[in-house]
């Protein structure tokens, strides 16, 4: 996906063979560490490194603490992509500036800065394409987070051979996970205790992203909650965000819909949302051979960012595992 927040100041490159995802979530911090795709065909090199998963019981006061955990327990090393929770950063959308690429960051601190609760002066930013109405001006999503925040989880995390690369957001690390496609996909995502998300991805690009509150809780659900309100209430909203895709950005229908909760009761919901959705709805696949660690998909998809899908799943077939 197109945008990932660099920080080139604090951060360097890492060519290590190792490719690390570490999300920072409501109870935990999730680690995901894959073998890096080789410039050719699998090595034993490859083969014999391990894939971990890792899940660490926290708060956002004691993440710093998580992570060095994790070092102690699974000797990390390898590049690190950082996937921000909604508490951690903001988005905000607004005119794209008039002015050169290059001086696009610098304007937009002071454009969005009574639009969020970070200061210009400890601000970092980026910002990705918005979809653009029929006859409207451009737009652009700005992403923001406060730089003292980062600076403490990039000195958490960089510790021994771990460097991080890059820092990405939960909407961007799920629509990583989508194999390449031409027509537009909404997907129904969540992790363990965090709010469900929903996207609408055409092409590599999310047109539409927006998070569900009340649904934290969901794996607690029966199957007759789960067909009588709860499932009402999703499709309601995806209803709404479908009309607004269509009608709005003047897109074409929306003809599938792709579901990543990792629950018990999955597949009931599936069902239940396909009686009351007049398109296909099935359960996203993840790559093999992880494709069984779905509380772990939003590290997965920061693993494979800017990696070839197909590529990347063969190359991972031999790995070992740690969780």
């Amino acid at each position: 996906m197109s945008f990932l927040t660099k920080i080139s100041q604090i951060l360097t490159k890492n060519k290590s063979s190792q490719r690390l995802g570490i999300a920072f979530q409501q109870q935990g911090v999730s680690l995901c560490s894959i073998p890096q795709q080789k410039q050719n065909s699998a090595t034993e090199e490859n083969k014999t490194e391990k894939v971990i998963f890792q899940q660490e019981a926290s708060n956002p006061a004691s993440f710093s603490k998580s992570i060095l955990a994790l070092h102690k327990n699974c000797d990390l090393e390898g590049s690190a992509c950082l996937v921000l929770n909604e508490a951690q950063s903001q988005v905000v959308q607004v005119d794209k500036p008039s002015l050169p690429e290059s001086e696009i960051n610098s304007a937009l601190k002071w454009q969005i800065k009574d639009l969020v609760n970070v200061s210009p002066d400890n601000m970092v930013l980026d910002y990705f394409d918005a979809p653009t109405l029929a006859g409207g001006k451009e737009k652009i999503n700005v992403v923001c987070a406060p730089l003292d925040e980062l600076k403490k989880l990039l000195d958490a995390t960089e510790q021994g051979d771990v460097k991080v690369s890059t820092i990405t957001t939960q909407e961007f690390a799920f629509a990583n996970l989508l194999p390449p496609q031409k027509s537009a996909m909404l997907l129904v995502c969540q992790q363990p205790n965090e709010e469900i998300v929903l996207l609408i991805v055409k092409q590599g690009q999310i047109f539409f992203q927006r998070r569900l509150r009340g649904f934290a809780q969901i794996s607690k659900k029966t199957a007759e909650e789960l067909s009588f309100s709860v499932i009402d209430n999703i499709s309601l909203e995806i209803q709404r965000s479908t009309d607004y895709f269509e009608r709005q950005l003047k897109q074409a229908p929306i003809k599938e819909i792709k579901v990543l909760l990792p629950i018990d009761l999955e597949t009931v919901f599936i069902d239940k949302l396909s009686e009351n959705s007049g398109v296909p709805v099935s359960a996203l696949e993840l790559p093999r051979p992880y494709h069984e660690h779905r509380e772990f998909a939003a590290v997965i998809g920061a693993c494979l960012e800017n990696a070839p899908y197909s590529e990347e799943a063969e190359v991972l077939a031999g790995a070992h595992y740690d969780s």
